[in-house]
């Protein structure tokens, strides 16, 4: 079984930051990415979809710092969750292709670590109305963007998946064809050869 190690280093910015890839998954490969949090209790999110080989589906495991196991699921084909990172350290994410002998997997990740950008704001007193205002703006923004990204994630993912339904149709469409033809062909050579013994046997018997 193949193995591979990649890092995924991000640093905490004031609201979000993501680390991002596209990745190939070779049959029976086991991949894992691994990404440092220093701070505890922070939310990290994460997103994975395959885009196209087999039936659209690996198997994946998150294990904490300590070794222990946040998440563990076979057989998907996509996911997007949100858990909490207690304890700050090295959180491992591995995706595996072990129950496919031959078709490799094409798969879309990313890691998001969320800061509470809240906490930044004033906090003395009454906010101002205009921070305020700013603050549920931003917030209001942010959500939209999530969605749309969100949004065009899922239709890149279906198109991606529909294009390989569309290619692996074509193929069995083109080898059923092929074989009908060699049928057709077979039952007329058949059919001759059938005709020109009995004409055979019909002049012995005639004779």
């Amino acid at each position: 079984m193949l193995f591979t190690r990649l890092t995924l280093f991000c640093a905490f910015l004031a609201i979000v930051n993501c680390s991002a890839l596209t990745f190939v998954l070779r049959a029976e490969e086991h991949s894992c990415f691994y990404i440092f949090t220093d701070k505890p209790k922070t939310n990290v999110g994460y997103y994975f979809a395959v885009q196209s080989g087999g039936s659209f589906d690996i198997d994946y495991t998150i294990k904490a710092p300590d070794g222990k196991v946040i998440v563990n699921e076979e057989k998907q084909r996509q996911g997007d969750w949100v858990f909490n990172a207690e304890v700050p350290g090295e959180y491992e994410f591995c995706f595996s292709n072990g129950m496919s002998t031959f078709a490799e997997k094409v798969v879309d990740f990313e890691i998001n670590l969320e800061n509470d950008f809240k906490a930044s704001l004033p906090k003395s007193g009454k906010q101002p109305i205009a921070v305020e205002g700013i603050d549920n703006t931003i917030e209001n923004l942010d959500n939209k963007i999530n969605g749309l990204l969100k949004s065009l994630q899922y239709y890149k993912t279906r198109n991606n998946r529909n294009q390989s339904t569309v290619k692996s149709t074509e193929s069995r469409i083109l080898w059923f064809s092929i074989y009908e033809v060699a049928l057709i062909v077979g039952m007329a050579i058949l059919q001759v050869v059938v005709v020109q013994l009995s004409f055979k046997d019909s002049r012995k018997q005639a004779v």
